[in-house]
């Protein structure tokens, strides 16, 4: 049963999630993350390097490694969301813990000038490169256009006048929606040749409501290698094996506005679950040169990220239809047996590159004698450049196919490049550091429907050497916006929710020398 209902599942969930912008860019538009000592300067680390979260960002990083580490970072978010539909504002508050960079590099280098290879480093390490953690509400007064509309556009996208026909072809939304009489035929229609209506009154006005929560995250595995060359080359690459959890339950409900009990509407609901999770690979690669003394150029290549996913989906709708029907409900899995429909497919994510610029004072080869460094990142995402492809193994179908190929070209006709910037420095008083930083996220977002979307940051922090022993304290403020739609409409009018974010993230890394 679950095989008959794959491309179903897949269209369902694709449409209601993978193209809204809050959720299209989830697995590609994230804040950078890492150890304290990296989050403290904003996550500049291209040309730092000596940290052992050089193996997410640039791994030639490592090559300044000549002894060898190991590394925790705990950590504790929060974030707050204002959510603003149709000049009405909620707010919704998330708190939980998390993980930067932790592992283990292992360095050897050797004092013999002669020798152009001065040191190599291997390291081991994980890193919770995304962090889904969210939750969203929003309502507002609308009498533009319905969720229902949604189910009428799918229906008239594939010509179907059978009543029969959309009461069991739709098992993720259209066919709840008429079985349950938030949809129905017009009066005077004949077997196989019906139009449909909503009973949602838009001309008279709809209370909406959209709830949205979000759990989840990446979770990324990076064995990598570098090599330092006379002192001035750094080489590095990585192997990263990211792995992906991530859940979503939503509930958008509209009720009508001026409680007319004789219209034959009360309200109606459609509440949805998804289950995502899988497993990727990606490579990053780099250098690290110094020209001279205390500057250090890097460029780093991130290459995609080959996602083999898999979905589990259920959709539930309940609708009040006062005296005509009375309250009625049904589920999706009713069609499916009892069970969560599944689809398995790969997602590609964007390809990233790095250039960097660091400034080291009173640069030597004795770390403990250096005063501080000055460092900034400049970072291009291709967001348009993420695409899904069938799983050979699972639903190769040539409609399937057709339906992905359409898909990405919604995602080329709705994202675009943009350019991430990070900066920061650190002061070093004999064991004691001081550290400032921040980060701009850019806009992700073609001008549809007014989308538009960035992200802030600013941070600082502490750190402490001594002995063997060092300890790291950060702390990251993020300020950004961003846009969520409840619904989108090939015709008609409709409008998302403006997304005011403000939150922040506390770390704490201790290392050893080992």
């Amino acid at each position: 049963m679950k095989k008959i209902f794959t491309l179903f599942i897949f269209l369902s969930a694709i449409q209601l999630n993978a193209q809204e912008p809050a959720d299209a860019l989830r697995f590609s538009w994230y804040n950078s993350s890492g150890t304290a000592r990296q989050q403290a300067i904003g996550g500049a680390m291209t040309s730092l390097g000596g940290d052992l979260s050089a193996s997410f960002t640039n791994p030639a990083g490592l090559g300044f490694y000549k002894t060898s580490d190991l590394v925790l970072t705990p950590g504790f978010n929060f974030i707050n969301n204002k959510a603003t539909y149709y000049a009405r504002t909620e707010q919704k508050k998330r708190y939980g813990f998390a993980f930067g960079t932790s592992g283990v590099v292992l360095g050897a280098g050797t004092n013999k000038k002669d020798r152009k290879l001065r040191g190599v480093a291997i390291s081991v390490g994980i890193n919770q490169t995304a962090h889904f953690g969210n939750n969203l509400l929003y309502r507002g007064m609308n009498n533009q256009s319905s969720y229902s509309q949604k189910f009428l556009e799918e229906i008239q996208d594939n010509n179907d006048k059978d009543a029969n026909s959309v009461a069991s072809n739709y098992p993720f939304g259209t066919s709840l929606a008429f079985n349950t009489y938030w949809i129905d035929t017009i009066a005077g229609g004949s077997s196989g040749n019906y139009q449909f209506q909503t009973r949602s009154p838009i001309a008279t006005g709809l209370i909406q409501e959209n709830t949205v929560r979000n759990r989840g995250g990446i979770s990324e595995i990076a064995i990598a290698g570098a090599m330092n060359y006379q002192d001035k080359f750094y080489m590095g690459a990585a192997l990263g094996i990211p792995i992906l959890y991530y859940t979503k339950e939503g509930k958008f409900t509209e009720a009508d506005l001026m409680g007319n009990t004789a219209n034959n509407f009360d309200f109606a609901s459609i509440e949805e679950s998804l289950w995502t999770e899988g497993a990727g690979i990606n490579l990053k690669a780099g250098v690290i040169y110094k020209p001279v003394e205390r500057i250090r150029l890097g460029l780093a290549i991130h290459s995609p990220t080959w996602f083999s996913l898999i979905d589990r989906y259920n959709a539930f709708v309940t609708t009040h239809t006062e005296t005509y029907k009375g309250l009625l409900t049904q589920s999706s899995d009713i069609f499916t047996n009892g069970e969560d429909a599944e689809f398995k497919y790969g997602l590609v994510t964007p390809y990233r590159i790095m250039g960097s610029a660091s400034y080291v004072l009173r640069e030597t080869e004795d770390v403990r004698k250096q005063k501080g460094f000055l460092t900034a990142d400049i970072e291009y995402v291709n967001y348009k450049a993420s695409f899904f492809t069938t799983d050979p193994e699972s639903d190769n179908s040539q409609s399937t196919k057709t339906y992905l190929k359409s898909l990405n070209r919604a995602i080329d006709n709705a994202y675009k490049g943009a350019f991430n910037f990070k900066a920061g420095g650190e002061l070093k008083f004999t064991t004691i550091m001081a550290r400032l930083g921040a980060a701009y996220y850019g806009n992700p977002y073609k001008n549809i429907q007014g989308a538009r979307g960035n992200k802030f940051q600013i941070s600082g922090g502490l750190g402490y050497r001594h002995q063997g022993l060092f300890l790291d304290l950060a702390y990251v403020h993020m300020i950004g916006n961003d846009i969520h739609y409840p619904y989108r409409l090939r015709s008609g009018n409709f409008t998302g929710a403006s997304i005011r974010q403000t939150g922040g993230n506390v770390l704490v890394t201790l290392g050893f020398k080992i």
